[in-house]
C-alpha cells in the first residue's frame, strides 16, 4: 500500500467517524485535508492568485461539510473530494471572469495621488485654532461631550462615568454639538 492509499483510507476511516458524529474525527479530517486542497488547487488553476485559491480551498471545505453525508465509504475518499474541488475551481474561475469583465486596468496614480501634499502645517494650525475657539462658542454640555468623545476619544462608557451623564444623553449632546459646528465653521474647514 502506499502513501496515497494510505492517506486515503485515514481519510475514509475519519469520514466514516464523522459521519457517525465524532467531531475529533471530523476536525481532524479538515485540518489533514486543508493543506492537501491547497496544493491541488495551486496546480489546477495556476493562474489564481493567492486569495482566490483561499477561497476556492474554504467553499470546497463548505460544500464537504454539506455533502458529507453523501460520501459512501466502501469507495475511495481522495476522489469524491477532488471531484467537489474541481467544481469549486470553475465556480471561481467564473466568479473571476465576471469580475474582470466589470474591471478596467488603468495607471491613474496622478488623478488618485495628488502631487502636490494636501495640507501644510499652517493650514492645519489654522484649522485647529478655528476648530478650537468654534468649540468653545457651543454650550457647556455639548462642548464638553465634543471634548470627551470627540477630542479625547474616550468611550461613551468612560464619559458617562467621568460626566455622570447617561449614555443616550451623551450621544444627543455629540450629535447637536457636531451640527452646531457644522454651522459655525466656515464651509471646506
Amino acid at each position: 500500500m502506499n502513501v496515497d492509499d494510505q492517506r486515503d483510507s485515514r481519510w475514509v476511516a475519519l469520514t466514516k467517524a464523522a459521519q457517525a458524529g465524532d467531531p475529533i474525527s471530523y476536525a481532524t479530517l479538515l485540518r489533514e485535508v486543508s493543506p492537501f486542497l491547497r496544493r491541488v488547487a495551486r496546480q489546477g488553476w495556476p493562474r489564481g492568485n493567492a486569495a482566490d485559491i483561499e477561497d476556492v480551498v474554504q467553499e470546497t471545505l463548505l460544500t464537504l461539510h454539506a455533502v458529507r453525508h453523501t460520501f459512501d465509504p466502501t469507495r475511495p475518499f481522495t476522489p469524491w473530494l477532488l471531484s467537489l474541488l474541481q467544481r469549486r475551481i470553475a465556480d471561481g474561475v467564473r466568479k473571476r471572469a465576471r469580475i474582470c469583465r466589470h474591471e478596467i486596468g488603468t495607471d491613474l496614480s496622478d488623478v488618485t495621488y495628488s502631487i502636490e501634499p494636501a495640507n501644510t502645517a499652517h493650514e492645519r494650525q489654522a484649522d485647529s485654532s478655528d476648530l478650537r475657539r468654534a468649540i468653545s462658542q457651543l454650550p457647556p454640555g455639548q462642548r464638553q461631550a465634543i471634548e470627551l468623545l470627540k477630542l479625547r476619544e474616550m468611550s461613551l462608557k468612560q464619559a458617562a462615568a467621568a460626566t455622570g451623564l447617561s449614555i443616550a444623553a451623551l450621544k444627543v449632546a455629540t450629535h447637536r454639538g457636531l451640527k452646531a459646528l457644522r454651522l459655525i465653521l466656515p464651509v471646506g474647514k
